[in-house]
């Protein structure tokens, strides 16, 4: 039996007891939850399983050492205890991230250079040469979490954040990241076992990530590579063998629809929905909410409006108002969940919500609500034995009372956007100077983002000759047609 070992999954604050439980239905041993992460331990099947089939997940974390450290110095000595070898040669490239919360280490770049320095001094005092610096596309990929004194330094085995999963070909305006849209429809209890519905669906983001929570496909199927790929110690075997094991996927036999009034929208929903090869159970279609009508077939109702904050509408609380209208007698004996942002548009929908969970959206502070629709009064739904909030609800609610006690998050949230502006993509951060380092890092990333948009554009890296991975990785599962379990990842190819 492989000896286990330590791993972090990092998420979103309000997502932490979503992927605790993703965990805990993997097999994963020890899982704790903490601050925007969730601890846990396993194998390197336990690993990979976790970078490649978690919805919740931004990164998986191997930590490789804990320590104290008073000082910049102190980190230094430390890093510089480790054998390096072990993970490193002179031919590998490698990059550190920090993330810092401590009045000793005020920049979080400064911690960076000095474990850098630490790697760096130790490869030249053994070898007299040293590993090179990669900010883009580097071999071994590290971080280091300093609070207060308490440091850890982890290997980052998925590289880019795992809410990029691949399928999104382009975006609209603010579009609501991944690994969020995956929490809201976890949490909402949806399985696949009714119509699901996204009447202001944007990009499409919802309508993806449920095709892949009700067939139970793992969201790393569209993803060219992960860091632990580079590794000395990867186990090619293993991965392939979790790769191609469908054995858990399952047959939906519902629908799923997205609509919005923008036409761009629409069509841009539709290009990743293609791209997804999910154009069987998905369909997309031109239309305003306040048009909407009581659907045949039960469904469920999960959907993100404008906020009033990057995208807004001729007339916010009108929307809103038209929203909760619209639901009242156009919805009815269905459950709709609605994410937003400001109190006065939820004011404005007019219905009691059955629950309230506090989710960020980024910077924002949100509440993710449930709205149990019925025929008729309350008095008569409870009579006839139903209920509005079920325990797991009950218990969500009282997480609210954690998300207060922890409003210092925000004051955090600048420093986390410079430390993490890989991680999320779908809200504007705070604004901060960069310095003359921080421009030319910028300007070399995005040169190598350019350079390898044109290197898709022109054809497959590579990774193309390695049992088809990347966005035609479907292949090995030899073309069966889509509509029977099959071909949906022939990319563009539905």
């Amino acid at each position: 039996m492989e000896q286990e070992f330590e791993l972090i999954a990092k998420t979103f604050m309000g997502l932490e007891p979503i992927l605790a439980q993703e965990l805990t239905q993997m097999g994963a041993n020890n899982v704790q939850t903490g601050r925007r992460m969730v601890s846990f331990s396993g194998n390197k099947e336990t690993m990979y399983r976790a970078n490649f089939q978690l919805h919740t997940a931004i990164k998986i974390l191997k930590p490789i050492k804990h320590f104290k450290a008073a000082s910049a110095d102190d980190v230094y000595e430390e890093i510089k205890k480790i054998d390096w070898s072990e993970f490193l040669d002179n031919n590998k490239t490698f990059a550190v991230d920090a993330v810092v919360f401590s009045e000793e280490f005020r920049h979080s770049k400064f911690v960076a250079y000095k474990v850098k320095d630490a790697i760096v001094d130790q490869f030249r005092e053994k070898t007299g040469q040293r590993p090179n610096i990669s900010v883009t596309n580097p071999d071994i990929r590290l971080n280091i979490h300093i609070a207060e004194d308490k440091c850890t330094l982890s290997l980052d085995s998925s590289g880019e954040s795992l809410h990029r999963r691949g399928y999104r070909q382009e975006s609209v305006e603010a579009p609501l990241n991944e690994v969020l849209a995956a929490g809201m429809i976890l949490m909402s209890g949806w399985k696949g076992d009714t119509d699901f519905i996204d009447p202001m669906c944007g990009s499409g983001t919802l309508l993806v990530e449920a095709a892949l929570i009700a067939q139970n496909i793992a969201p790393g199927v569209f993803r060219k590579e992960y860091a632990f790929e580079k590794w000395n110690d990867f186990d090619r075997e293993l991965f392939d063998s979790i790769y191609n094991d469908d054995s858990q996927e399952r047959e939906f036999k519902h629908h799923i629809y997205g609509y919005d009034i923008d036409m761009k929208a629409v069509n841009t929903a539709r290009m990743n929905v293609k791209a997804a090869g999910m154009s069987s159970i998905i369909t997309v279609e031109n239309a305003d909410f306040k048009d909407f009508k009581q659907p045949e077939n039960k469904s469920i109702i999960i959907t993100n409006p404008p906020y009033g904050e990057r995208i807004s509408t001729p007339n916010l609380l009108g929307t809103y108002k038209m929203i909760g209208e619209t639901l009242k007698h156009q919805f009815k004996n269905n459950e709709a969940w609605v994410l937003s942002y400001r109190q006065e548009c939820f004011d404005q929908i007019g219905l009691r919500p059955s629950i309230k969970i506090p989710l960020y959206n980024g910077s924002l502070e949100c509440e993710f609500r449930k709205y149990q629709m019925f025929d008729g009064r309350l008095k008569d739904f409870r009579g006839s034995g139903k209920i509005l909030k079920t325990e797991e609800e009950k218990k969500a609610m009282a997480e609210k009372g954690r998300f207060k006690k922890n409003r210092e998050f925000k004051r955090r949230l600048e420093e986390e956007a410079e430390n993490e502006e890989g991680d999320i993509r779908s809200f504007k951060f705070h604004s901060h100077k960069f310095d003359e380092f921080d421009r030319k890092e910028r300007n070399s990333r995005k040169a190598e983002r350019n350079r390898d948009r044109n290197e898709e554009r022109n054809g497959r890296d590579r990774r193309r000759d390695d049992k088809g991975r990347g966005f035609e990785r479907g292949a090995r599962k030899g073309g069966k047609d889509f509509g029977k379990k099959g071909k949906r990842y022939n990319y563009g190819k539905d």
